[in-house]
């Protein structure tokens, strides 16, 4: 068993610390290893598709983070009040859209889309003035914020419901015994306690966005996201760039997982 998980383990992270050491090769090609440089990484930051599609994603992860976080502590916080079979219901449809692959979010985020588009847009010509272009529902950064927060939503659901369940609710009913406003029990008695778990969400929200290649390639129309940019280049040939971007990707999701981590692991030890 423990030559078995070595050869495992080194299956999914040799290839991974290749594609890292790769990065710094000095030579053309990516396979040709010439000696250390950090050239590429000076390339890939000026190349001004890279800087773009780097920018998309930013904006696409981080509005799908506040998103997810806001909305999904508002459910977690919601569904604590929610018993019997409506309960059974709100955690299946949850954990479903946790298990659903990517592919499946995808198309059927693409058809649908596009069906209510075909639907608003010859309504939203005739209400326009004539002579006046009117404004056309298409595929971009809402489709592809709207597709991604579908499912890292339930993610922040999940984390903050735990911490809810671990909440001391005493507190709570303190202050509601000393006549407090129930904003003003949330800001000072609730969200102080479910912050980590809100922040890891956060987090988690971001990686996920930001990592997303499936259904960003569906729905993000004239958009171009950082990974949907990298399998385009590896499309035409991989050279030491792809492998700088794969890098740089790795080393901030692995340093928001880590903080995400390291939160969740406070909140157990509170």
């Amino acid at each position: 068993m423990r030559l078995y998980s070595i050869a495992v383990y080194l299956f999914l992270y040799v290839p991974i610390g290749i594609i890292v050491l790769f990065s710094f090769n000095s030579g053309r090609h990516a396979s040709d290893f010439q000696g250390l440089s950090v050239k590429w990484y000076g390339k890939a930051l000026s190349n001004p598709f890279v800087i773009d599609a780097l920018t998309t994603s930013l904006i696409i992860a981080l509005s799908v983070a506040i998103l997810s976080s806001v909305m999904g502590t508002s459910a977690a916080l919601a569904l604590q009040r929610v018993r019997g079979p409506m309960r059974v219901l709100f955690d299946g449809l949850i954990y479903v859209s946790i298990m659903i692959p990517g592919i499946v979010i995808g198309i059927a985020t693409l058809v649908a889309l596009v069906t209510v588009f075909d639907l608003l847009n010859p309504i939203l010509a005739s209400l326009w003035p004539e002579g006046v272009k009117a404004p056309k529902f298409s595929l971009g950064y809402a489709s592809v914020i709207a597709a991604h927060t579908l499912f890292t939503m339930s993610l922040v659901i999940i984390l903050v419901r735990a911490r809810i369940a671990g909440m001391d609710r005493a507190l709570i009913e303190a202050s509601e015994d000393l006549y407090a406003t129930p904003w003003r029990t949330f800001y000072q008695i609730t969200l102080p306690q479910i912050f980590p778990a809100v922040l890891a969400g956060f987090l988690l929200s971001f990686t996920f966005s930001f990592d997303d290649f499936i259904i960003s390639f569906f729905v993000a129309g004239a958009n171009t996201t950082l990974p949907v940019y990298v399998f385009s280049s590896i499309r035409r040939g991989i050279t030491p760039e792809v492998n700088v971007i794969g890098s740089m990707v790795l080393g901030v999701s692995l340093t928001l997982l880590i903080i995400a981590q390291v939160l969740l692991r406070r909140r157990d030890r509170q």
